[in-house]
């Protein structure tokens, strides 16, 4: 499988729909149901992977780790969810070059102070607008390869309001970002108005429960976003089929069969073919 990079496929078709992933498994489900690239939030990583908030409290390191192990799960494009670089230029740097070595398609880097909070959770505050600009121009300068897809985030819409957040994301695309990202907007005159006012690749995010109006891609690719990303869906979704089926497994009722995958089913999605293959063709049986 040829990996495209994200402009090939923002030429192929727009928008490009970048459903998150939580861990390997959802990774996969992602690519066999068709779609063309998929996101690592932090929220997923540090909920999956830690049982924790996403609110700066997980480092890194340990964020990364996440990132490698669900990439393991697809070989699809993958933005991934760079927070607020884990520090100063030095740190957005370094967080440049380690995803590049694992092979990531884009990294969204925001204006967050630190520690950053989800961008859907109250009382974020923000950076200098010199300071993200200055973050991000080390974060360009940083990446080897070309195609790897800068995206600045300003959550400042919450802080200091919309006209504030689209003059950093203007400001952003002069320093040279291959796309930008207002997060939260609160409303269906709010995202119409950011479409119009910034000419730039756009992302926008149709976060479950957020602030943000839910619309369909058509509707959001017509107000002039490019990338769509649904950040915590699968998840949700995911997390309330798993309670339910553990509140009827502790009444003692049993789940009807069309409510899950059958056992051959779950085992080729994780490649059993593959690998009985492999034994077949390698192994010493005599």
């Amino acid at each position: 499988m040829t990996v495209k990079t994200i402009r090939q496929l923002l030429k192929e078709k727009k928008p490009l729909q970048l459903v998150a992933a939580h861990d390997a498994l959802s990774a996969r489900l992602i690519e066999q149901a068709g779609f063309r690239a998929y996101s690592v939030g932090g929220f997923a990583v540090a909920g999956v992977r830690y049982a924790l908030p996403d609110i700066g409290v997980t480092s890194f390191g340990e964020l990364a780790a996440g990132v490698r192990d669900i990439m393991r799960g697809s070989d699809l494009p993958v933005i991934i969810d760079g927070d607020d670089g884990y520090g100063d230029v030095k740190n957005i740097t370094r967080t440049v070059e380690v995803y590049e070595d694992m092979g990531v398609a884009g990294i969204v880097f925001e204006d967050q102070t630190n520690p950053k909070r989800c961008g859907h959770m109250a009382g974020k505050e923000v950076v200098s607008l010199d300071q993200i600009k200055r973050k991000l121009q080390a974060a360009l300068a940083a990446r080897k390869n070309p195609d790897t897809f800068i995206i600045g985030r300003t959550d400042s819409r919450a802080v200091h309001g919309l006209d504030d957040a689209i003059n950093r994301a203007k400001q952003f695309v002069e320093v040279g970002v291959d796309g930008v990202f207002v997060e939260a907007p609160f409303s269906l005159e709010e995202l119409k108005k950011i479409g119009s006012s910034i000419k730039a690749p756009l992302v926008v995010n149709m976060a479950a429960g957020g602030h943000t109006p839910l619309l369909p891609p058509d509707e959001l690719a017509q107000m002039g976003f490019s990338i769509i990303i649904y950040a915590g869906t699968l998840l949700f979704r995911a997390t309330k089929a798993m309670q339910e089926t553990l509140k009827a497994i502790k009444a003692g009722v049993q789940e009807p069969a069309d409510y899950m995958v059958d056992f051959q089913e779950m085992t080729g999605i994780f490649g059993l073919p593959k690998w009985v293959e492999i034994e077949n063709k390698f192994s010493n049986k005599s």
